[in-house]
């Protein structure tokens, strides 16, 4: 039957021959509530919901407009996709080093 082992598949990744037998395998068992883990009440859905509300709240960035030379804009596309990503993390860096704080004034 399946394996205990633990396996991490991809975005994109292909499952392997042995991996398509063991899923055609399981669709022969039914599946079987877990009675160790009882369904939530409402009311704790209620609070879940809450608690994701404001963990996204605390991680969305604001939207700013900054003017950067034509030449800082080629390099950071240079870097790839999630370029964007790249320059708040290195803002944030430089933002935090003193000494650069320093030299950028």
């Amino acid at each position: 039957m399946a394996s205990t082992e633990k396996i991490t598949i991809y975005p994109g990744q292909k499952p392997t021959p042995e991996q398509l037998k063991e899923i055609e395998e399981s669709e022969k068992y039914p599946v079987a509530p877990d009675t160790e883990a009882p369904e939530l009440e409402p009311w704790q859905y209620a609070e879940m919901a809450e608690i994701a509300r404001k963990r996204r709240a605390e991680k969305v960035k604001p939207v700013i407009a900054l003017r950067i030379s034509p030449d800082t804009l080629e390099k950071a596309k240079a870097t790839g996709k999630g370029y964007t990503g790249f320059l708040s993390r290195l803002l944030d860096q430089a933002i935090n080093d003193p000494e650069m704080v320093a030299k950028c004034l």
